[in-house]
């Protein structure tokens, strides 16, 4: 008599039990929240995809398609892969389905499983979970903070403490091939100290060595050129624009000059968020993502400057294990926030956070500069009231009120705001 078979799960790859699923629901209705929120709408892409969408997107060089990806040809010939990551597939939705002509940015959010071909380890799976933040079609800086912002309000809505933004500028097609050439002679001549990986990605990439994770080649990394020393005067003044942005949020944030993250399309803003602490270091990267302006244009569509960001639901989960964590359902957005400057958009994402801690759903266009085009946005959301926030305002301390149907309009003090707007939700 043939002996039972023992079936397990295969290598890499868990099943989520009861006592788990709770933290999985918690996760996706804080993502949910905070998303919604923000004015990200969910999408779901197909788990298989084509295997040039990720040897194009991601980049040839990159582990992930070196080592890491599933891939197999179907009986009708096609060669398929398992996503390892949301971004590629989420940029070939929005050219085929011609998202380019909708009104930008394009906000947009994922939950779902991933996979890839690596050592399972903590926190590693070959079968894992990521939810997904993604803003196509918006050039200014406010939308890399944004993304950064969102991504660290998730983890405290989580009740996680003690985080880190690490982030950077690797530039882009103006500056980068400089920094490389730099980068390229520095190594060279210390080739022969490198891990055997790493001797490969100097002929392919040398950015990808920058990402080893190897103690001999960190030494080697440590004392490599800076990418934020040698960036061109529009890419120097986009990351101090980020900077500036997250110094008024008082996000918590340390400059790491070597930080390039895995995937090819980067350019510009990346950032990774840990918990600061040795147990936390040891999960690895909560959160972690960046600018990728080439993306949709590589894979076939029209130019799209893009931000983004993702997160290991497992690697959150680990951290977050025997919390209790309560939400509202997200209700639709009676306010909207318009500003006119740079001072005024500072200004207004601080003011922003204010309504968000206070419970008040509040819209915004920060992207726009235009306040016409804002008020028409306020207009088509259904807005009761629009806040207005100018120049003249942001440096006095104060804000406008108006009523969308009267027209009417009185000015407060920033302070006092969010009072007076629940107020006059009060009132309805």
């Amino acid at each position: 008599m043939a002996k039972k078979a023992k079936f397990q799960a295969p290598t890499g790859m868990h099943d989520i039990l009861p006592p788990d699923q709770k933290y999985f629901r918690k996760v996706f209705d804080v993502v949910q929240e905070v998303a919604t929120f923000y004015g990200f709408r969910r999408i779901e892409t197909p788990i298989l995809e084509e295997t040039e969408l990720f040897s194009r997107g991601i980049g040839l060089s990159t582990d992930i398609v070196q080592k890491e990806i599933f891939s197999f040809r179907t009986r009708g010939g096609d060669y398929l892969s398992l996503r390892p990551e949301g971004t590629a597939p989420t940029a070939r939705a929005f050219i085929e389905k011609g998202m380019q002509n909708l009104p930008q940015p394009v906000k947009l959010w994922h939950f779902g499983p991933f996979f890839r071909y690596e050592k399972p380890q903590l926190g590693r799976f070959r079968q894992f979970w990521q939810f997904g933040l993604e803003a196509l079609g918006e050039k200014n800086s406010v939308i890399d903070a944004q993304v950064i912002q969102i991504s660290y309000n998730i983890l405290r809505e989580l009740k996680l403490k003690n985080l880190l933004i690490e982030i950077n500028s690797i530039g882009d097609s103006q500056c980068r091939p400089y920094y490389k050439k730099l980068l390229m002679n520095y190594l060279r001549s210390r080739e022969s100290a490198l891990c055997r990986d790493c001797r490969r990605r100097l002929r392919i990439n040398p950015l990808r060595i920058l990402d080893c994770k190897q103690e001999k080649c960190q030494r080697i990394i440590s004392q490599a050129p800076q990418t934020i020393d040698h960036l061109c005067d529009e890419c120097r003044q986009h990351f101090k624009e980020v900077l500036e942005f997250l110094d008024e949020v008082e996000l918590p944030y340390l400059l790491n000059p070597h930080l390039v993250r895995g995937l090819d399309y980067y350019t510009r803003t990346v950032f990774e968020i840990v918990e600061d602490s040795p147990e936390g270091r040891a999960l690895g990267t909560l959160v972690g993502g960046g600018r990728y302006d080439n993306l949709v244009k590589l894979l076939g569509g029209k130019d799209t400057p893009a931000m983004g960001g993702a997160g290991g639901i497992e690697r959150i989960i680990s951290a977050m294990k025997k919390k209790q964590v309560r939400f509202l359902v997200p209700k639709r957005s009676k306010i909207f926030l318009a500003q006119i400057g740079k001072l005024a958009k500072r200004k207004g994402l601080k003011l922003f956070e204010e309504f968000r801690k206070a419970k008040i759903p509040i819209g915004e266009s920060f992207g726009r500069d235009s306040l016409k085009a804002q008020l028409a946005r306020a207009d088509k959301l259904g807005a009761n009231h629009a806040l207005i926030l100018g120049q003249k305002e942001a440096l006095e301390g104060s804000i406008i009120i108006r009523d969308m149907k009267t027209g009417k309009q009185k000015t407060v003090k920033l302070e006092k705001v969010v009072t007076e707007i629940r107020k006059q939700l009060k009132k309805k």
